[in-house]
C-alpha cells in the first residue's frame, strides 16, 4: 500500500513540475509573429459623384495616423482611373506590381482577384456594419470589400419657386406620386408670356451608371436586382408600371422638356442650379453643401431636400451606387494581407467614421447616430439612407447596366413602348448571362 501511495505521489510531483517549469518554458519559447513591415500601395479610383475628390485629403490624414501607430509600415496612395488599373492588371507579369488595396464598386471587372475577407472579421465586428451595406460588398457569399462610407440620391427642390407659385412643399419630405405630379404641373409654365414653356417642374439625366430616376421607376415594387438571388430582375408588371411613370412625365404630363432622356448630367444640373429653369432635380449628398454655399454667397436660392415620391411600395425608394469600399488583391504574403485588413478596419473605427462628416459622407457603422447634428439638410439625407438600395457586386454589371439604361432611354424618347424596352433588356441580359 505504501508503494502505491509513493508511486502516486511521485507521479503528482512529476506532473506538477512539468506544468510549473517545463510547460511554461515551452510557452515562453513561442514567439509572437512579427507584423508586416514595408510598403502598401492603395490604387484609389476617383469617387467624384460622392465627394468631388475631397476624400483624398481625408484618406491621406488617416494614412499618416496609421503609419505612426505601425512603425515600419508605409502606405502609398496612388490615384488612378479604371482604364489605368485595368491596364495594370493585364500588363503585369507579377501580381506584386498590382496595388495591394483597390477601390471597389459594382463596376469592378473581376471580383475573383479580390481576397475573401470573412476570416479576418469576427461576428461582433461584422455586426457593427449596416447590414444592407455589408451585403452589397459581398460576392458569391464572400465579403470581398470593406465599406468605408456611403451616400445616396435625393430630390432637391427650389423652395423659392414653390413659394412663388403658391405650392406647399411635401410635409416631412414625403409625397405620393400623384402629389408629386400635381406640383410639377404647377411648376411648369410660360414665364415670359410668349407662348413658350420655359420653366419645368423636373429635370434629371438618364444614362449608364446614372441612377437618378430609379427611385421613381422602383416606387411600385419593381426590382433591378433581386436581393436574395443576386440576379437581374427588372421585368414584370411592377417594372412596367414604374417605367410608365417616367415616360408619363414627358408624354402625358409634359412637366419635363422635350430633351428629357437626352440631356446629360452636367446640363441637367446646370438647368436646375444655374439657369433655374427646373424646380426639382436629383443628386448626391455633395449637392446639399454646394447649394448651401451658393445660397450663403447670395448667388443661389432657398432649397430643401425631399424623398422620392411614394408609389405602391408605400415607402420612398432610392437606388444608388455610392458606397466607398476597398478590396485587397490576392497575394502570397499573408502578413501583408493582414496589415491591409488592419488598415481598412482602422478606417471604420468610430473616430474615423465620425470624421466623414468633413467630406459629406455617411457612416457605415449602424451604431453612430450623432453626425450632422448642426446641419439640418445633411441630417435629412442621413435619415433617408434607410430607403437606399445599393447596387450589389454581380458579374458583368457594367454591361447589364448599359443595356437596361439604353432601353429606358429609348422608351422615354418614344422609340419603344415600356414593355418592349423591358422585354428587350431582359433578352439581352439573358444572352450575356448565357455567354458566361
Amino acid at each position: 500500500m505504501r508503494k502505491i501511495i509513493s508511486f502516486i505521489l511521485l507521479g503528482f510531483i512529476f506532473i506538477w513540475t512539468y506544468n510549473l517549469f517545463i510547460n511554461n518554458f515551452i510557452v515562453l519559447e513561442e514567439v509572437e509573429e512579427e507584423p508586416y513591415k514595408g510598403i502598401i500601395e492603395i490604387g484609389d479610383i476617383p469617387w467624384n459623384n460622392i465627394s468631388k475628390g475631397n476624400h483624398y485629403r481625408w484618406l491621406q490624414e488617416r494614412i499618416r495616423f496609421f503609419e505612426r501607430r505601425n512603425p515600419g509600415v508605409y502606405i502609398e496612395l496612388a490615384p488612378m482611373d479604371w482604364d489605368r488599373f485595368y491596364d495594370n492588371i493585364n500588363n503585369s507579369k507579377d501580381v506584386d506590381e498590382i496595388p495591394d488595396i483597390i477601390s471597389v464598386n459594382s463596376n469592378f471587372f473581376d471580383f475573383n482577384i479580390l481576397e475573401p475577407l470573412d476570416e479576418y472579421f469576427n461576428k461582433e465586428e461584422l455586426e457593427k456594419f449596416k447590414h444592407h451595406v455589408l451585403k452589397s460588398v459581398t460576392y458569391n457569399k464572400n465579403l470581398v470589400a470593406i465599406p468605408i462610407g456611403i451616400s445616396t440620391n435625393v430630390m432637391y427642390i427650389n423652395l423659392d419657386k414653390f413659394y412663388e407659385r403658391g405650392i406647399s412643399p411635401p410635409v416631412n419630405g414625403n409625397w405620393t406620386y400623384e402629389e408629386f405630379i400635381d406640383s410639377l404641373k404647377q411648376l411648369t409654365y410660360d414665364s415670359k408670356g410668349d407662348g413658350i414653356i420655359d420653366q419645368y417642374g423636373f429635370i434629371a439625366s438618364v444614362g449608364a451608371n446614372d441612377y437618378n430616376i430609379w427611385g421613381i421607376i422602383l416606387s411600385d415594387g419593381g426590382e433591378l436586382i433581386n436581393p436574395k438571388r443576386m440576379e437581374y430582375n427588372f421585368y414584370g408588371e411592377k417594372a412596367i408600371k414604374g417605367m410608365e411613370k417616367i415616360i408619363d412625365l414627358k408624354d402625358k404630363h409634359k412637366v419635363v422638356p422635350d430633351y428629357f432622356g437626352i440631356i446629360n448630367e452636367k446640363d441637367a444640373w446646370e438647368m436646375f442650379y444655374k439657369d433655374q429653369n427646373a424646380a426639382i432635380t436629383i443628386g448626391g449628398a455633395w449637392v446639399s453643401n454646394f447649394l448651401e454655399q451658393l445660397y450663403g454667397s447670395g448667388n443661389g436660392f432657398n432649397f430643401d431636400i425631399v424623398n422620392y415620391p411614394i408609389g405602391d411600395k408605400d415607402l420612398p425608394v432610392a437606388l444608388s451606387n455610392d458606397i466607398v469600399s476597398y478590396g485587397i488583391i490576392k497575394k502570397e504574403d499573408s502578413k501583408k494581407t493582414k496589415m491591409c485588413v488592419k488598415f481598412l478596419k482602422y478606417l471604420t473605427n468610430e473616430s474615423n467614421q465620425k470624421s466623414l462628416e468633413k467630406i459629406g459622407l455617411f457612416t457605415v457603422n449602424r451604431g453612430i447616430k450623432d453626425m450632422y447634428l448642426e446641419n439640418i439638410k445633411m441630417k435629412k439625407i442621413e435619415e433617408s439612407l434607410v430607403y437606399a438600395e445599393y447596387i450589389p457586386f454581380i458579374d458583368n454589371w457594367t454591361e447589364i447596366d448599359a443595356i437596361v439604361q439604353e432601353e429606358i432611354r429609348k422608351a422615354i424618347l418614344g422609340e419603344k413602348a415600356s414593355y418592349e424596352a423591358i422585354e428587350d433588356a431582359k433578352i439581352e441580359v439573358d444572352k450575356l448571362k448565357n455567354q458566361n
